[in-house]
């Protein structure tokens, strides 16, 4: 009895099969981390300090990547972090214009 956590690797194996699934997964990190970062960090940082932060994460990410091809819901733990941030934001904004 296999046991696998990660639905979107299941699915993305069945319907487009095992080309270029790194890149694909890593990208897709990649983006969702960009979304969590953006949205959960409060302040804004100079233009030199969010480019390393951004090369750091790309980095990172790569160790995330290999997390989410061993079957590993890593991606699917993204989104929904994105989900979470984004929504928090989002009733922030209108409160404080209400």
């Amino acid at each position: 009895m296999e046991t696998s956590f990660s639905i979107l690797f299941d699915t993305y194996i069945e319907y487009f099969g095992a080309d270029h699934i790194y890149f694909t997964f890593y990208l897709l990190n990649l983006i969702f981390s960009a979304i969590a970062f953006k949205l959960g960090f409060a302040r804004k940082l100079p233009l030199l300090q969010t480019i390393f932060v951004y090369l750091m994460l790309a980095v990172g990410v790569y160790v995330l990547t290999i997390f989410s091809i061993l079957k590993l819901p890593i991606t699917e733990s993204l989104i929904v972090v994105s989900l979470v941030l984004g929504i928090y934001r989002y009733r922030l904004h209108r409160e404080r214009n209400a």
